[in-house]
């Protein structure tokens, strides 16, 4: 695992300099008619920013338990934001050189077929006009992810939807159901913030609540100064979880394998903690009445080679067969086109989480687009294949960017009633 993390850093840092190296020359053009000064205040705090940057890393690499809640989301936000700016403003670098070499073939082409010599001193300058739109095109990003970390990380929204499903149980009809996912309570660090998104969970006085995975980042610790804020969500019916990708501590390089798996039993008692009743590919039934459904939850399970598969889903299935309603919590999505949907199919609906809807997104006037579409199916909301459905949560959290972009932390109000 460190290897792979030493390798992985590396290819980072060269595409950093890559890019900075490239970008510098744009840079170099646009303040050329600046007093010396100037310019030299400005190429310093453009490579300072390098150094900041590859610093940083090497920091992080070396002793990534050092790093404070405040440290990485300082570090992370700014560089995130800065080199995916340098990134917008490198591909209309690119685009520059790419006319320059065609003008330059043309114009070779050109001198060959009229036997006339290149005049003394002539070149081809890169273009005012591109380097001047690159520049305003890339600073909408840099604007809209500040926007992202100061606003938009912590603007919990309520998506509101309806399920009809034919077998549900009479004393079932209206059930409200809560669902969050992806806390991810390593990156956060704002709690005033949090809590004021698990009141509003809270208000929308829920019959039951479902937790779809990633607690924390990588260790148990993250959510310690946690525990008490999410212990104010409960329902009647009782809150259930599961874990995520995250959650197992995958991607750390422990000391030991004991040392993993007392980290993973810290995060268990944790749910405990905070009352809420962890599934490990087990079911629960739940009864209201005389009438009862099943509640099903897996540990995680990914399709594809890097992501776990801990998950027994004919484990968590065994005794729920003679139940009329199945509902299923599995924080990766790409679990029900896999398993659920071929091998199960009274599975009524199966609850997810995982994408974060990639927290940069947009929905609104009808259009639902976002990068992690191309990644995942199912990735944002309500889908159905006959009569199974599966609801993917974007996420309570964010890990990676500090922020989010119309793709706003969710909470999610399902509502049963009988077809």
């Amino acid at each position: 695992m460190r290897n792979r993390n030493l390798s992985f850093l590396s290819i980072v840092l060269i595409i950093f300099l890559v890019i900075d190296a490239y970008v510098f020359q744009g840079v170099r053009v646009l303040v050329h008619s600046y007093t010396p000064l100037i310019k030299k205040l400005i190429y310093a705090f453009y490579w300072g920013f390098t150094l900041f940057t590859l610093a940083g890393l090497l920091y992080f690499a070396a002793s990534p338990e050092k790093w404070t809640r405040l440290m990485k989301v300082v570090y992370f936000g700014s560089v995130v934001t800065v080199y995916f700016t340098k990134f917008i403003y490198f591909i209309f670098l690119v685009l520059d050189d790419i006319i320059r070499l065609f003008r330059w073939v043309f114009q070779k082409v050109s001198l060959l077929f009229n036997h006339q010599p290149l005049a003394s001193g002539a070149e081809i300058n890169r273009s005012d006009f591109l380097l001047k739109a690159g520049l305003a095109v890339a600073a909408v990003p840099f604007f809209g992810m500040l926007y992202g970390i100061v606003f938009g990380a912590h603007d919990y929204r309520v998506k509101r939807i309806k399920v009809k499903l034919k077998n549900l149980p009479s004393s079932f009809e209206g059930l409200r159901i809560a669902h969050i996912s992806d806390i991810h309570s390593g990156s956060f660090y704002n709690k005033s913030a949090v809590k004021r998104g698990v009141k509003l969970l809270m208000d929308q006085q829920p019959d039951i609540v479902f937790f779809t995975g990633d607690l924390v980042n990588d260790r148990a610790t993250e959510v310690e100064s946690y525990i008490e804020v999410f212990k104010e969500i409960k329902a009647p019916m009782g809150v259930f979880s599961v874990l995520g990708n995250h959650d197992y501590g995958d991607y750390v390089p422990w000391n030991s394998k004991e040392e993993r798996v007392e980290n993973l039993k810290d995060l268990m008692n944790a749910h405990k903690r905070m009352g809420w009743d962890l599934l490990m590919d087990e079911h629960r039934i739940l009864k209201k009445g005389n009438e009862e459904i099943a509640l099903l939850g897996v540990q995680n399970w990914g399709k594809g080679e890097n992501w776990p598969k801990y998950g027994k889903l004919n484990k968590a299935y065994s005794g729920t067969e003679k139940y009329p309603v199945k509902l299923l919590l599995s924080h990766d999505p790409s679990h029900w086109d896999a398993q659920v949907r071929p091998g199960y199919p009274d599975i009524d609906i199966t609850f997810s989480g995982h994408t974060h809807g990639f927290q940069f997104g947009i929905e609104a006037a009808g259009i639902k687009w976002s990068p992690v579409q191309y990644k995942y199916k199912q990735w944002g909301g309500l889908y159905n294949e006959g009569n199974q459905y599966i609801y993917v949560n974007r996420g309570f959290g964010f890990i990676g960017f500090p922020g989010r972009m119309g793709m706003p932390p969710e909470i999610t109000i399902m509502e049963l009633s009988k077809a």
